[in-house]
Protein backbone atom coordinates (compact mmCIF):
# COMPACT_ATOMS: atom_id res chain seq x y z
CA UNK A 1 0.00 0.00 0.00
CA UNK A 2 1.13 3.59 -0.83
CA UNK A 3 0.60 7.14 -1.22
CA UNK A 4 -1.41 8.45 -4.76
CA UNK A 5 -0.43 11.82 -6.09
CA UNK A 6 -1.45 13.80 -8.79
CA UNK A 7 -0.35 15.92 -11.69
CA UNK A 8 -1.57 19.64 -10.57
CA UNK A 9 -4.19 19.61 -13.59
CA UNK A 10 -6.55 21.56 -10.92
CA UNK A 11 -5.87 23.94 -7.86
CA UNK A 12 -7.46 20.49 -5.91
CA UNK A 13 -5.47 18.04 -7.01
CA UNK A 14 -2.21 19.85 -6.72
CA UNK A 15 -2.30 19.25 -2.52
CA UNK A 16 -4.48 16.09 -3.33
CA UNK A 17 -2.34 13.23 -1.38
CA UNK A 18 -4.45 9.44 -1.45
CA UNK A 19 -4.23 6.06 -0.01
CA UNK A 20 -4.19 3.96 -3.11
CA UNK A 21 -6.16 0.30 -2.94
CA UNK A 22 -4.10 -1.77 -4.48
CA UNK A 23 -4.06 -4.13 -1.71
CA UNK A 24 -7.31 -4.19 -1.28
CA UNK A 25 -10.19 -7.00 -2.88
CA UNK A 26 -12.39 -6.11 -5.19
CA UNK A 27 -15.73 -7.65 -3.90
CA UNK A 28 -18.75 -5.80 -2.36
CA UNK A 29 -19.05 -6.23 1.04
CA UNK A 30 -21.38 -8.81 2.57
CA UNK A 31 -24.98 -7.59 2.98
CA UNK A 32 -25.59 -9.79 5.83
CA UNK A 33 -22.96 -8.40 7.79
CA UNK A 34 -23.97 -4.80 7.04
CA UNK A 35 -26.79 -2.88 7.98
CA UNK A 36 -28.58 0.54 7.58
CA UNK A 37 -26.69 3.83 9.03
CA UNK A 38 -29.27 6.50 9.83
CA UNK A 39 -27.73 10.63 9.31
CA UNK A 40 -29.14 12.96 12.40
CA UNK A 41 -27.76 15.79 10.81
CA UNK A 42 -26.18 16.92 14.10
CA UNK A 43 -29.94 17.19 15.66
CA UNK A 44 -31.16 15.60 18.75
CA UNK A 45 -34.52 14.18 18.88
CA UNK A 46 -36.08 17.75 19.19
CA UNK A 47 -34.88 18.71 16.20
CA UNK A 48 -32.25 20.69 17.78
CA UNK A 49 -28.97 21.19 16.51
CA UNK A 50 -26.57 19.92 19.07
CA UNK A 51 -23.77 19.24 17.56
CA UNK A 52 -22.58 21.65 15.16
CA UNK A 53 -20.67 21.67 11.74
CA UNK A 54 -22.52 18.02 10.68
CA UNK A 55 -24.87 17.52 7.88
CA UNK A 56 -24.69 16.37 3.94
CA UNK A 57 -22.51 13.31 3.60
CA UNK A 58 -22.19 10.08 1.01
CA UNK A 59 -24.42 7.27 2.27
CA UNK A 60 -23.05 4.42 3.87
CA UNK A 61 -23.77 1.02 4.96
CA UNK A 62 -22.25 -0.14 8.54
CA UNK A 63 -20.13 -3.21 8.57
CA UNK A 64 -20.81 -5.23 11.58
CA UNK A 65 -17.28 -6.01 12.66
CA UNK A 66 -16.52 -8.43 15.48
CA UNK A 67 -15.08 -6.67 18.08
CA UNK A 68 -15.05 -9.65 20.69
CA UNK A 69 -13.10 -12.24 18.79
CA UNK A 70 -14.64 -15.05 21.22
CA UNK A 71 -14.55 -18.10 18.37
CA UNK A 72 -12.08 -19.77 20.13
CA UNK A 73 -10.56 -23.25 18.09
CA UNK A 74 -12.24 -22.60 15.63
CA UNK A 75 -9.44 -21.31 12.28
CA UNK A 76 -10.39 -19.23 10.08
CA UNK A 77 -9.32 -18.21 6.58
CA UNK A 78 -8.87 -14.36 5.06
CA UNK A 79 -11.37 -14.39 2.22
CA UNK A 80 -10.77 -10.61 1.41
CA UNK A 81 -9.60 -7.26 2.35
CA UNK A 82 -12.27 -4.24 2.12
CA UNK A 83 -12.85 -0.99 2.25
CA UNK A 84 -14.69 0.67 4.97
CA UNK A 85 -16.34 3.75 4.74
CA UNK A 86 -17.21 3.92 8.74
CA UNK A 87 -13.41 4.15 9.88
CA UNK A 88 -9.27 4.69 8.98
CA UNK A 89 -9.15 1.10 9.32
CA UNK A 90 -9.56 -1.54 6.67
CA UNK A 91 -11.87 -4.83 7.19
CA UNK A 92 -10.87 -8.48 6.78
CA UNK A 93 -13.73 -10.42 6.29
CA UNK A 94 -13.19 -13.74 7.59
CA UNK A 95 -14.32 -17.64 6.40
CA UNK A 96 -14.27 -19.73 9.80
CA UNK A 97 -14.17 -23.41 9.58
CA UNK A 98 -17.78 -24.09 10.15
CA UNK A 99 -19.01 -22.06 7.69
CA UNK A 100 -20.06 -18.74 9.82
CA UNK A 101 -18.16 -15.08 8.14
CA UNK A 102 -17.41 -12.50 9.93
CA UNK A 103 -15.89 -8.82 9.51
CA UNK A 104 -12.69 -7.70 11.70
CA UNK A 105 -10.17 -5.23 11.28
CA UNK A 106 -7.17 -5.37 9.12
CA UNK A 107 -3.80 -5.36 11.21
CA UNK A 108 -1.04 -4.50 8.94
CA UNK A 109 0.32 -7.39 6.76
CA UNK A 110 -2.70 -9.39 6.67
CA UNK A 111 -3.08 -10.84 3.36
CA UNK A 112 -5.86 -13.08 1.47
CA UNK A 113 -5.80 -16.60 2.20
CA UNK A 114 -3.86 -16.30 5.13
CA UNK A 115 -5.41 -18.18 8.52
CA UNK A 116 -5.92 -16.90 12.02
CA UNK A 117 -7.43 -17.70 14.81
CA UNK A 118 -8.63 -17.16 18.65
CA UNK A 119 -8.15 -18.66 21.81
CA UNK A 120 -4.82 -19.19 24.42
CA UNK A 121 -3.44 -21.94 21.67
CA UNK A 122 -3.49 -19.49 18.97
CA UNK A 123 0.31 -18.32 17.39
CA UNK A 124 1.78 -15.24 18.14
CA UNK A 125 1.31 -13.77 14.78
CA UNK A 126 -0.43 -10.59 13.20
CA UNK A 127 -4.52 -11.30 13.41
CA UNK A 128 -4.36 -13.99 16.29
CA UNK A 129 -6.25 -12.72 18.98
CA UNK A 130 -5.45 -14.20 22.87
CA UNK A 131 -5.45 -12.71 26.45
CA UNK A 132 -2.95 -10.68 27.82
CA UNK A 133 -1.87 -13.35 30.14
CA UNK A 134 -0.71 -15.61 26.74
CA UNK A 135 1.13 -12.72 25.26
CA UNK A 136 4.69 -12.36 25.51
CA UNK A 137 6.27 -9.26 26.74
CA UNK A 138 7.25 -6.49 24.14
CA UNK A 139 4.58 -7.46 21.91
CA UNK A 140 2.73 -4.88 20.12
CA UNK A 141 -1.10 -5.45 20.01
CA UNK A 142 -4.64 -3.54 19.00
CA UNK A 143 -8.25 -4.34 19.53
CA UNK A 144 -7.17 -3.94 23.13
CA UNK A 145 -10.87 -4.59 25.92
CA UNK A 146 -11.29 -2.33 28.99
CA UNK A 147 -13.02 -4.83 30.53
CA UNK A 148 -13.17 -8.72 29.87
CA UNK A 149 -15.41 -9.66 27.53
CA UNK A 150 -16.90 -6.62 26.99
CA UNK A 151 -15.33 -6.26 23.08
CA UNK A 152 -12.15 -4.18 22.17
CA UNK A 153 -12.47 -0.44 23.00
CA UNK A 154 -8.70 0.62 22.57
CA UNK A 155 -6.44 1.18 19.49
CA UNK A 156 -8.82 0.20 16.98
CA UNK A 157 -7.93 3.22 13.99
CA UNK A 158 -5.47 2.86 11.50
CA UNK A 159 -1.69 2.28 12.75
CA UNK A 160 -2.25 2.59 16.45
CA UNK A 161 -1.29 -0.25 18.66
CA UNK A 162 -0.05 -0.32 22.31
CA UNK A 163 3.03 -2.26 23.32
CA UNK A 164 2.50 -4.95 26.16
CA UNK A 165 5.16 -3.57 29.43
CA UNK A 166 4.48 -5.76 32.20
CA UNK A 167 2.61 -8.53 34.13
CA UNK A 168 2.28 -8.48 37.93
CA UNK A 169 -0.57 -10.43 39.41
CA UNK A 170 -3.89 -10.08 37.86
CA UNK A 171 -2.70 -6.65 35.86
CA UNK A 172 -0.45 -5.92 32.68
CA UNK A 173 0.80 -2.75 31.68
CA UNK A 174 0.38 -1.09 28.49
CA UNK A 175 1.55 1.59 27.02
CA UNK A 176 -1.44 3.26 24.87
CA UNK A 177 -1.08 4.89 21.68
CA UNK A 178 -1.65 8.47 23.12
CA UNK A 179 1.69 7.61 25.90
CA UNK A 180 -0.63 7.18 28.63
CA UNK A 181 0.74 3.84 30.75
CA UNK A 182 -2.40 2.02 32.09
CA UNK A 183 -3.47 -1.28 34.00
CA UNK A 184 -5.67 -3.86 31.96
CA UNK A 185 -6.74 -7.35 33.48
CA UNK A 186 -5.11 -10.27 31.88
CA UNK A 187 -8.25 -11.86 30.98
CA UNK A 188 -8.61 -8.83 28.37
CA UNK A 189 -8.33 -9.91 24.90
CA UNK A 190 -5.98 -7.99 22.42
CA UNK A 191 -5.18 -8.81 18.85
CA UNK A 192 -1.60 -9.41 17.77
CA UNK A 193 0.07 -6.41 15.98
CA UNK A 194 -0.52 -2.89 14.52
CA UNK A 195 -3.59 -2.20 12.81
CA UNK A 196 -3.16 -1.54 8.86
CA UNK A 197 -3.55 1.40 6.43
CA UNK A 198 -0.63 3.01 7.99
CA UNK A 199 -0.36 5.73 5.66
CA UNK A 200 -3.91 7.33 6.67
CA UNK A 201 -2.10 10.02 8.55
CA UNK A 202 -0.25 11.47 4.91
CA UNK A 203 -3.66 12.01 3.39
CA UNK A 204 -4.06 15.72 2.24
CA UNK A 205 -8.00 15.79 1.15
CA UNK A 206 -7.28 18.23 -1.14
CA UNK A 207 -10.55 20.32 -0.99
CA UNK A 208 -13.31 21.44 1.43
CA UNK A 209 -15.78 19.52 -0.57
CA UNK A 210 -14.26 15.74 0.01
CA UNK A 211 -14.95 17.01 3.77
CA UNK A 212 -18.53 17.66 3.30
CA UNK A 213 -18.40 14.52 1.02
CA UNK A 214 -17.53 12.95 4.75
CA UNK A 215 -20.55 14.54 6.75
CA UNK A 216 -18.40 17.42 7.66
CA UNK A 217 -19.48 20.70 7.43
CA UNK A 218 -16.66 23.58 7.53
CA UNK A 219 -16.41 25.06 11.40
CA UNK A 220 -16.37 28.68 11.58
CA UNK A 221 -14.19 30.87 14.18
CA UNK A 222 -16.04 32.80 17.05
CA UNK A 223 -14.05 35.87 16.24
CA UNK A 224 -15.17 35.62 12.62
CA UNK A 225 -19.08 35.92 13.65
CA UNK A 226 -20.78 38.43 15.58
CA UNK A 227 -21.37 39.59 18.70
CA UNK A 228 -25.14 38.22 19.15
CA UNK A 229 -23.71 34.63 17.33
CA UNK A 230 -20.52 34.16 20.05
CA UNK A 231 -18.65 35.88 23.05
CA UNK A 232 -15.53 36.05 20.91
CA UNK A 233 -17.52 37.71 17.96
CA UNK A 234 -17.45 41.65 16.75
CA UNK A 235 -14.86 44.07 17.17
CA UNK A 236 -13.24 46.64 14.31
CA UNK A 237 -11.36 44.51 12.40
CA UNK A 238 -9.21 41.10 13.39
CA UNK A 239 -9.89 40.93 16.62
CA UNK A 240 -8.72 37.90 19.02
CA UNK A 241 -12.10 38.09 20.66
CA UNK A 242 -11.01 40.22 24.01
CA UNK A 243 -11.47 37.21 26.49
CA UNK A 244 -10.15 33.84 27.12
CA UNK A 245 -11.47 31.36 24.46
CA UNK A 246 -14.73 30.05 24.83
CA UNK A 247 -17.05 27.81 23.21
CA UNK A 248 -20.57 29.65 22.10
CA UNK A 249 -22.22 29.08 25.62
CA UNK A 250 -19.32 30.38 27.78
CA UNK A 251 -17.05 26.98 28.47
CA UNK A 252 -13.37 28.00 28.82
CA UNK A 253 -11.67 25.94 25.80
CA UNK A 254 -8.25 26.18 26.95
CA UNK A 255 -7.04 25.18 30.43
CA UNK A 256 -10.42 24.08 32.22
CA UNK A 257 -9.97 20.44 33.70
CA UNK A 258 -13.46 18.49 32.47
CA UNK A 259 -12.56 15.64 34.25
CA UNK A 260 -13.72 14.31 37.64
CA UNK A 261 -12.31 11.71 39.31
CA UNK A 262 -13.08 8.70 38.31
CA UNK A 263 -12.78 5.22 39.07
CA UNK A 264 -10.92 4.34 36.20
CA UNK A 265 -7.86 6.80 37.63
CA UNK A 266 -6.20 3.48 40.17
CA UNK A 267 -5.48 2.31 36.83
CA UNK A 268 -3.82 4.69 35.08
CA UNK A 269 -0.20 5.15 36.07
CA UNK A 270 1.51 7.41 33.62
CA UNK A 271 -0.71 10.71 32.24
CA UNK A 272 0.02 11.16 28.21
CA UNK A 273 0.49 14.52 28.87
CA UNK A 274 3.42 13.87 31.81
Amino acid sequence: MGLKKFRPITPTLRHTVMVDFSELTRSRPVKSLTEALKKTGGRDNYGHISMRWIGGGHRQRYRLVDFRRDKDGIPARVASIEYDPNRSARIALLNYADGERRYIVAPDGLKVGQKVQSGPEAEIQPGNCLSLKHIPLGTSVHNVELFPGRAARVARSAGSFCQLMAREGDYAQLRLPSGEVRKFHVNCRAVVGQVGNLDHENMSLGKAGRNRWRGRLGSVRGVAMNPVDHPMGGGEGKSSGGRHPCSPWGQIAKGLKTRKRKLSDSLILRRRKK
